[in-house]
């Protein structure tokens, strides 16, 4: 059986971003960890929101990137603003729906309609609107759909 999953190198935090992970992304949990014989976290595995991910304590010297990320489509703007919150506590916004959260990893925190907004004859102006945000704003995506 070939199975595909998203595999993350961290300095030493991977336990403590797992939990975190997990706590602000609905439907998430560890479902192992390696220890090593210290008892210090070597390799932590979890689902988010069913999809696998694995986080490694490797050390330094591979530090995150903005060139790979963690995309969520979330339903509404509740969701975005939750989830929002949680992930940049400690971190950072950045433009058009993404962040980095406290542990450097980027993420792009994206409602499920987005895709659909940028369909169509509408798509340059949500997307002039999308390039004018950083957290997204969906009331303005639709605006700027509407008016098109």
């Amino acid at each position: 059986m070939t199975s595909v999953s998203t595999f993350i190198w961290f300095d030493s935090e991977a336990e403590q971003a797992a939990e975190f992970y997990t706590a602000a992304v609905p439907d998430s949990h560890i479902t192992g960890i390696t220890r090593n014989a210290d008892g210090s976290a070597f390799v932590v595995t979890l689902e988010l929101a069913g999809h696998a991910v694995t986080l490694m304590n490797g050390g330094p010297g591979h530090p995150h990137t903005d060139a790979a990320s963690i995309q969520v489509l979330v339903d509404g703007q509740d969701e975005v603003d939750r989830l929002w919150a949680a992930l940049t506590t400690d971190g950072k916004p950045g433009p058009c729906g993404w962040l980095t959260d406290r542990y450097g990893l980027s993420w792009q925190v994206v409602p499920s309609e987005l895709p659909e907004l940028l369909g169509g004859e509408h798509a340059a102006a949500v997307g002039a609107a999308l390039n004018g945000m950083s957290k997204i704003d969906l009331p303005g995506l639709r605006e700027a759909h509407l008016r098109g």
